[in-house]
């Protein structure tokens, strides 16, 4: 286990600036419950069929978004193979699972593997296999857009260590989450990494990794990965993906182990999420983010030069609890600016 540490503990002052402007971008995101949950709610339904074709079409399924979009609607797809279906509907429905019950998932080897048999549930060719560590010997391929197969870039763990390794790999990482002496960025970098090269299930291992890549940023707080497709980022640097895995993971078990290349694309893969993320909030979109009263409210301090709660209620015909509210979601947005106190309150747009 000693060696997981050293891994994650001799990390470059680059590496530490973009876990900041991560974490200074995760602080701006405000909790979803808070802006409108319609909005909200499109805005996963788009992002669970982006990141379902992307996550997919890694692995060499050819569907597009659009397709992806009109088989979930159950609409035909007649010219793709029924295997890609059965990918597409099983990675749906999980990431799904995962955006609504992050908070209830439990981040164990027997949750890992339900989560791959439930991954997997539609595919029939992996029916034996679902939800059991592989039996026979595996490795890692790359495919191109077509999803032809484009040769093996890296040679994993034997079958009969993987449970072994899998054991040892959970235990670490749920011990290194609960003591909190490192920054779960680097934590969950370190466990994606060698849980690829270890590769324990059969078939669907980079697909579930990125399942777990949202599960476990969501479960350390960021909150916005259902809003914004982690998985389309994976799929437009795919060969820096598949570069920077083989770099790190032939350093494994060497004697002195180098995951920085892997770190370094994880963060920022994740820096461009966080940016993405923190643009829905930009004047452009808060029209969508916001429900209808809220808007109202928004619209009329636009519309002056600074305003009282009471004003902007009999104004706006909208309540004061609800003025209140819209009040504070857009000091949380940094909309408007709160000039004065108690009864000589007023707002103005910032």
């Amino acid at each position: 286990m000693n060696q997981r540490y050293k891994r994650i503990q001799d990390i470059s002052e680059h590496l530490w600036l973009l876990i900041s402007q991560i974490d200074q971008l995760k602080g701006q995101w405000i909790g979803g419950a808070k802006l409108n949950p319609q909005a909200l709610g499109r805005l996963k339904r788009s992002v669970l069929v982006t990141s379902t074709g992307a996550s997919t079409r890694i692995e060499g399924a050819r569907l597009s978004d659009e397709d992806v979009e009109k088989y979930m609607r159950g609409l035909s797809v007649k010219k793709f193979a029924d295997r890609d279906k059965q990918e597409v509907k099983g990675y749906y429905e999980l990431l799904e699972k995962v955006f609504d019950s992050w908070k209830h998932i439990s981040f164990t080897e027997s949750a890992i593997k339900h989560l791959h048999k439930e991954l997997l549930k539609y595919a029939s060719k992996d029916e034996r296999h679902r939800g059991e560590y592989k039996k026979t010997e595996n490795s890692v391929e790359m495919f191109d857009t077509s999803g032809k197969s484009i040769g093996i870039i890296f040679e994993t763990a034997p079958a009969y260590l993987t449970p072994k390794k899998m054991q040892e790999l959970m235990a670490w990482t749920a011990e290194a989450l609960d003591k909190k002496e490192f920054h779960p960025l680097l934590i969950i970098g370190s466990f994606l990494v060698e849980f690829l090269a270890i590769h324990p299930f059969q078939d669907g291992n980079g697909r579930l990794s990125r399942i777990l890549t949202n599960l476990l940023l969501l479960q350390a707080g960021y909150v916005y990965m259902p809003y914004v497709s982690h998985e389309k980022l994976i799929e437009n640097h795919k060969a820096d993906y598949y570069l920077a895995l083989r770099k790190s993971q032939r350093t494994l078990e060497k004697g002195k182990e180098d995951i920085r290349p892997w770190l370094e694309f994880f963060l920022t893969i994740l820096l461009i999420q966080a940016k993405q993320a923190i643009e829905l909030l930009s004047q452009e979109n808060i029209e969508k983010l916001l429900s209808p009263k809220q808007l109202i409210v928004w619209r009329y301090i636009e519309s002056v030069i600074e305003a009282a709660p009471k004003e902007i209620s009999q104004v706006t015909k909208v309540t004061r609890p609800t003025v209140s509210q819209a009040l504070d979601v857009l000091l949380r947005l940094k909309r408007i600016e709160r000039i004065g106190q108690g009864r000589t309150t007023r707002y103005r747009k910032t």
